[in-house]
């Protein structure tokens, strides 16, 4: 193993005790001791490094969010694995992204089920996403840009929605595309104010129940239309 690969090594390493650590922090929220192994065995496969600026690498193991550009982050590794396993993936879901950002929630989705669609507004971090998931051979990942308010209705109905950006109210366009038995798990709130995320499960006769998990601070949600 070259430096390089021990640097690495040591980061996921340090990523994966934080994740860790914070799950039981939050505990008394989300009645979530510890994650599914599965999850974190995603998280320590999929190379955050490879989906953030050149220039932050060096932090792309630290257990926060980082910049990408055009105003958006890359979410805190813990975040991005609570809300990972809140969908409760199996391995032959397909499962819908609302928010592909830098890509890196999707990438780790898609180490979990069949196939993850994901909706971006931003045509160039669609663009650098596509790039990136060609380079790492992730091929199970179909993008489109578009209004993540709409979903994607051509491919619905989906055993788990995922979105990544605070709505200022739950699209009704996302729970009506949700399997029966399938949950939405999103942020709600007002931009840069108290956000809630949570947990959405649609039952067989299409009736909803909604979860509180915790406290979250995401960037806005847009709804072009």
């Amino acid at each position: 193993m070259n430096e390089e690969q021990e640097r690495r090594a040591e980061g996921i390493r340090r990523m994966l005790e934080d994740i860790a650590r914070e799950t039981r922090l939050t505990a008394p929220f989300t009645g979530i001791e510890e994650l599914d192994p599965r999850v974190m065995q995603a998280m320590a496969e999929v190379p955050r490094d490879a989906f953030v600026p050149a220039e932050l690498r060096h932090r792309a193991w630290d257990n926060g969010p980082l910049p990408i550009g055009k105003g958006q982050t890359i979410s805190q590794p813990f975040i991005v694995a609570l809300m990972t396993h809140l969908l409760e993936p199996e391995p032959r879901d397909r499962m819908l992204e609302v928010g592909t950002g830098s890509g890196y929630q999707g990438a780790v989705l898609s180490r979990l089920v069949d196939r993850v669609y994901s909706v971006e507004r931003v045509p160039e971090l669609t663009a650098e996403a596509i790039r990136i998931y060609q380079e790492l051979g992730y091929d199970n990942i179909e993008t489109r840009v578009g209004n993540g308010f709409a979903g994607w209705e051509e491919h619905a109905p989906y055993d788990g929605i995922v979105v990544t950006a605070a709505a200022s109210h739950v699209p009704p366009a996302l729970v009506e595309q949700l399997a029966p038995g399938a949950h939405l798990v999103i942020p709600v709130g007002p931009p840069y104010g108290r956000q809630e995320l949570l947990q959405i499960t649609r039952d067989q006769e299409g009736q909803v129940d909604t979860r509180d998990i915790l406290p979250v601070a995401f960037v806005p949600m847009i709804d072009e239309d």
